[in-house]
């Protein structure tokens, strides 16, 4: 799933398929078993390489909840080939809770920046003004580099430390790292050099980059809906802090106000995130019958309309999910 130059990483590429890597002959263990199927998950998800927390705990759902399956070894074909497989989906399904947002960096971000002459003076511009902190009129060359970070993810420049090798290469071509003065022109002419260089390389070699963004989905509270008892816990403790809220009669306005502060406890996103989420609250509670949650609401009312409420919700994030910077 993509949205604009993001890129979700959900699980679904992990699931179906065929295996693209040979297991040797003979026995192997869960450990070889996992490190080889590394090389499939980086194929499958753009080169990236997952946090060891998403690793280790697909690994405690393949083991019933310890790693003991990476001693384990495994001799017969079918067998090895099955705890790929299971490791993929458990890889998937952690995933598919707690989904991964990346950046392909291909290039293709900075062909209009360089194509467009009045874009590229404007950026080069505010870049120089940004960098020349003491008014000067002139930088140093080694100032190129903090150029390169400020414009970022964002404009197609992956960061130093997630391409160390290709960004110190183009920089030593051009003695990017020297304490040469530079005008403004002479900046913004380097600067050409460098991100048309970069573009070419991205082109050729591309750059994931993981990204501080959040993907709310519903999949926490499909988890919590889908059973019973954790949901009349849940819902139990939110009736206790309801009777307490409310200061009177329920309704709409004031069950609206109320899961804004418990929404977090339901992976809900927060309300006033963006105007999407806020139109989300809107049409959802759009929905509810004002004369039923009227009144002093019951606990059984107030469950009930409760999971009314989650399952719209669940419903809605599963088809649109909610994208948030942490």
């Amino acid at each position: 799933m993509a949205d604009g130059g993001l890129t979700v990483l959900d699980g679904s590429q992990l699931r179906g398929g065929d295996l693209h890597f040979p297991i040797p002959d003979g026995a192997v263990t869960g450990a070889k078993l996992v490190e080889l199927a590394e090389s499939e998950v980086a194929a499958r998800l753009y080169g990236v390489s997952l946090p060891e927390t998403v690793r280790s705990a697909a690994i405690k759902r393949m083991g019933g909840g310890d790693d003991a399956f990476l001693s384990e070894e495994f001799v017969d074909a079918e067998p090895r080939m099955q705890k790929v497989q299971d490791y993929l989906l458990a890889l998937a399904d952690e995933l598919k809770d707690d989904p991964l947002v990346i950046s392909i960096l291909d290039g293709r971000a900075l062909r209009p920046i360089l194509d467009d002459e009045d874009d590229f003076a404007m950026l080069a511009e505010d870049l120089f003004t940004d960098l020349d902190v003491n008014d000067k009129g002139k930088i140093s060359k080694s100032e190129m580099r903090n150029a390169l970070t400020s414009m970022g993810v964002e404009l197609g420049v992956p960061l130093f430390s997630e391409s160390s090798d290709l960004l110190n290469n183009i920089m030593k071509k051009y003695g990017a790292d020297g304490e040469e003065q530079l005008g403004q022109a002479q900046f913004a002419e380097l600067l050409q050099l460098i991100l048309q260089d970069l573009a070419d390389a991205l082109a050729k070699k591309h750059v994931t980059v993981i990204q501080n963004i959040k993907v709310i989905n519903g999949a926490k509270l499909k988890k919590i809906l889908a059973d019973k008892n954790i949901f009349d816990d849940v819902t139990e403790g939110f009736f206790k802090d309801w009777t307490a809220y409310r200061n009177g009669e329920g309704n709409k306005e004031k069950l609206y106000s109320f899961l804004e502060d418990k929404g977090s406890e339901l992976g809900l996103p927060p309300s006033k995130s963006n105007e999407a989420v806020l139109l989300l609250y809107n049409q959802i509670f759009s929905g509810l019958d004002e004369e039923k949650v009227a009144g002093d609401l019951t606990k059984n009312v107030f469950q009930v309309t409760m999971r009314e409420i989650c399952e719209a919700f669940a419903q809605r994030l599963e088809a649109n999910p909610v994208l948030l910077e942490t």
